[in-house]
């Protein structure tokens, strides 16, 4: 299974549980500047947007949990519309993922719509 089959996988709710954290200095990093970061963040009201708007606008892509909201409930629908509103405005894009996800790109970067490897 690879990585992105691991943050974005199909296999029914994740928990903080299924994650190993990683220490970053086990990693060589030679160039010191990074240009994007990735953000996992957790949406349970309106008030988690504004750090996730933030991000976007910083130039980093944002993979928000949104399973704490109910779906029906008309906050996700204005929370979608803000977060859609902000990837036009950096030039990003937008997609929801089943009903437990939102990833929010920065300027240049797009989201492909087809799984990889033809599954």
């Amino acid at each position: 299974m690879g990585l992105m089959s691991k943050i974005l996988g199909d296999h029914g709710a994740r928990s903080t549980g299924d994650y190993v954290e990683l220490d970053p200095s086990d990693f060589d990093d030679a160039s010191g500047d990074v240009a994007m970061q990735v953000h996992v963040a957790e949406i349970s009201g309106k008030e988690n947007v504004i750090d996730i708007k933030d991000a976007v606008y910083d130039g980093d892509l944002v993979i928000a949990d949104i399973t704490r909201l109910r779906t029906e409930d008309p906050t996700v629908e204005h929370i979608t519309d803000e977060l859609r509103q902000v990837a036009e405005e950096v030039g990003g894009d937008i997609v929801q993922k089943g009903d437990d996800q939102i990833i929010v790109t920065p300027t240049g970067v797009r989201i492909s719509r087809e799984k990889l490897g033809g599954r």
